[in-house]
């Protein structure tokens, strides 16, 4: 079911013209009939209203024609407007309540999603990374401003307290794969991070840090990952110093806009049939151009640089870098 607002610019042109013809008509019977400006607008606003009380009326041949003129094309821009202002309001209604039982339906389908916590300006950089790659999250906010920057990117979203147990259940976090706090303070990440892990003991949380004191709580909390923006922009800013080729490259390989070299995490799971081959059984860098960096194991043990001979096996996250069109053509493979 689809309906359309009406536009603000049609009620505005509508709200101004109604209100240059009641200026108008209190002017015309003001000079016209000799009224003071009190009984004018009351019979201007009588008139357009369709009321007529009576109590005054034109006693002038030009009071009678003016009053003829403004009832022709006064009263249907009054009802114009009326209806217009009537139509916005219960529209927007409509719109709500059937948006927020569409986002409902949707929340209930989702499963393995992601619950972001917050969407400032850092939980907005992470939206847009996680829908560039097509997967599934749920923004919980209660800022009406951000709510509507929300709705205009077409993110899914929970209107409601991210640190109240109810909001994050109802974004789906019994279902959910991972949840990111990115609020404004450490106390308001706490304690989303040790209700998320009543709720869902499995779920992976990663957390933004504001104090570097914070990091420990945090994680003692139940946070799997802690990260400072404050820390990561000191440090890239001191590389741009100190190393800027070495900034520059991982600036090349992390960014979704370059088309010349890409870096990318991707699992080897059940049924690829890289598994049991050795890297340079793969062909890996033959078929597809792409060279292994490192190898994370289940363990959480990364192995940089390895050899030729290193078996892959199932569960291994292969940390591939190469031009973007071999590096989806390779996870197609990898993923199988």
């Amino acid at each position: 079911m689809k309906f359309s607002l009406v536009r603000p610019d049609k009620l505005k042109v509508a709200l101004f013209g109604l209100l240059l013809i009641i200026i108008v008509a209190t002017l015309g019977y003001h000079f016209i009939e000799g009224w003071d400006f009190t009984d004018s607008i009351y019979t201007a606003i009588v008139t357009l209203s369709t009321v007529g009380y009576g109590d005054f009326s034109p006693q002038t041949w030009e009071g009678k024609l003016f009053t003829v003129i403004l009832i022709i094309f006064g009263v249907g821009t009054m009802f114009y407007t009326v209806v217009l202002l009537a139509e916005t309001m219960v529209e927007t209604r409509l719109r709500a309540l059937t948006g927020r039982g569409r986002l409902k339906k949707m929340i209930t389908k989702m499963k393995n999603h992601y619950i972001i916590c917050g969407c400032g300006r850092i939980g907005h950089l992470i939206c847009q990374e996680l829908k560039a790659d097509k997967i599934d999250f749920v923004v919980i906010d209660s800022n009406p401003e951000v709510i509507q920057g929300i709705e205009e990117e077409g993110f899914v979203y929970y209107r409601g307290d991210a640190t109240q147990d109810k909001s994050l259940i109802n974004a789906g976090i019994k279902r959910a794969k991972g949840i990111v706090c990115v609020l404004p303070t450490d106390a308001e990440n706490l304690y989303v991070i040790l209700t998320a892990k009543e709720l869902n003991q499995d779920i992976f949380i990663l957390s933004r840090s504001e104090e570097e004191e914070s990091e420990h709580r945090l994680l003692r909390a139940g946070a799997d990952r802690v990260m400072s923006p404050y820390t990561l922009g000191g440090m890239r800013m001191a590389m741009a110093i100190l190393r800027p080729a070495m900034l520059d490259f991982i600036e090349i390989t992390t960014r979704r806009q370059s088309l010349e070299l890409r870096m990318e995490e991707m699992p080897v799971c059940d049924g690829s049939p890289i598994i049991g081959k050795s890297l340079e059984e793969s062909e890996i860098r033959h078929n597809y151009g792409l060279i292994i960096v490192a190898v994370k194991k289940d363990s959480g043990k990364m192995i940089f640089n390895p050899l030729a001979s290193y078996i892959i096996e199932k569960g291994d996250k292969l940390i591939a870098m190469g031009e973007d069109e071999n590096v989806k053509r390779f996870a197609n493979v990898c993923v199988i």
